[in-house]
């Protein structure tokens, strides 16, 4: 069986692509799948007509393909467009999306983009979402594909697990700084550290959070010495906001899959959509505010800890191995 993972790599960018998406190409390419990289530069009219027109086109022309999953979305209407029509034209195979934003959720708030993502979303065969709150979503704009949930992302990590540190109930946070502003306002009164890694940093931060520098995605988990990773975003402590905090409802962040993979129980909004999963699988604590940390750690006895940082040791094997998405394939087969 001839099996294609398909995948837009932006030639405007200098970095190797998001950790998720290489890391699923990595993980399949070890199942004998193809990997196709589709060099692609957003910024020339001319080079995207010529893509549109020429290179697409014959791109599939010929091939004997069974199954084509598509690491979605790709960020030009055209692009997606002439995809589609490509592979319904000239292949007779499966088409399943591996979603990794939906961007009528976040960055594209517009009708005319949530149809536009609708209409695509339902030429597929088949789709892998984040949760079961984007597959509402979905399902209430008039998607009608077959949807498997994913859970969590996969997270191929060179590093070691974090072994057993002194339970200080410390916490950590990583990602990209310039939309983290809650960080402006954090204020534990002295009663424990927020360690803090990741590009553009603030000029200066409060007493309570320390900067740790920023790594590459390979090396910064032997960096995470802290008790647990904080997932949150937007402007405030008390909540998560704005486009990116109130996303949160519906996608799995990946530094979910960067602390659990590193062997950190995670902190994180308790209406983060992938909240409940980690509650209830005894993988980290949810809080409505992050007033509530110093409090809610203090409950936390060092047994009890012990306990949820060996439930996530467990969750990393699967993570490190490429265990969600397999998984997420041979569901939406069987379903469709």
């Amino acid at each position: 069986m001839h099996k294609v993972l398909l995948s837009i790599e932006d030639l405007h960018t200098n970095d190797a692509g998001p950790k998720a998406r290489t890391d699923i190409e990595k993980i399949l390419g070890k199942e004998d799948y193809d990997i196709w990289d589709l060099p692609f530069n957003y910024e020339s009219k001319l080079k995207k007509f010529k893509y549109m027109y020429w290179n697409i086109p014959r791109l599939f022309k010929g091939q004997q393909i069974d199954e084509i999953y598509f690491q979605f979305p790709a960020y030009s209407t055209v692009l997606m467009d002439a995809l589609i029509k490509s592979i319904r034209t000239t292949t007779n195979a499966k088409l399943i999306f591996i979603i990794h934003d939906i961007e009528s959720l976040r960055r594209f708030q517009t009708n005319e983009y949530a149809k536009n993502e609708a209409k695509w979303l339902n030429e597929a065969d088949g789709l892998i979402v984040h949760s079961q709150a984007m597959k509402d979503y979905l399902i209430s704009h008039q998607v009608e594909t077959p949807m498997v949930i994913l859970g969590v992302f996969d997270y191929l990590n060179p590093q070691l697990l974090q072994i057993q540190k002194p339970y200080r109930r410390s916490i950590c946070f990583a990602g990209n700084l310039v939309k983290s502003t809650f960080l402006k306002k954090v204020d534990f009164k002295g009663k424990m550290q927020l360690e803090v890694f990741g590009p553009n940093p603030l000029e200066a931060f409060p007493s309570d959070v320390s900067y740790r520098g920023v790594y590459s995605p390979e090396e910064l988990p032997k960096h995470l010495e802290a008790n647990f990773g904080l997932v949150w975003d937007g402007s405030r402590t008390d909540t998560c906001d704005g486009s990116y905090g109130e996303y949160m409802q519906y996608n799995c962040p990946h530094k979910v899959s960067l602390y659990l993979s590193t062997g950190l129980p995670i902190v994180i909004w308790k209406k983060a959509a992938v909240a409940k999963y980690l509650v209830d699988n005894g993988l980290g604590i949810a809080v409505d505010s992050l007033d509530e940390l110093p409090s809610r750690l203090s409950q936390l006895s060092l047994e009890e800890y012990e306990q949820m940082k060996a439930r996530v040791q467990k969750v990393a094997e699967g993570l490190r191995n490429g265990k969600q998405i397999k998984t997420a394939i041979k569901k939406i087969n069987e379903l469709i």
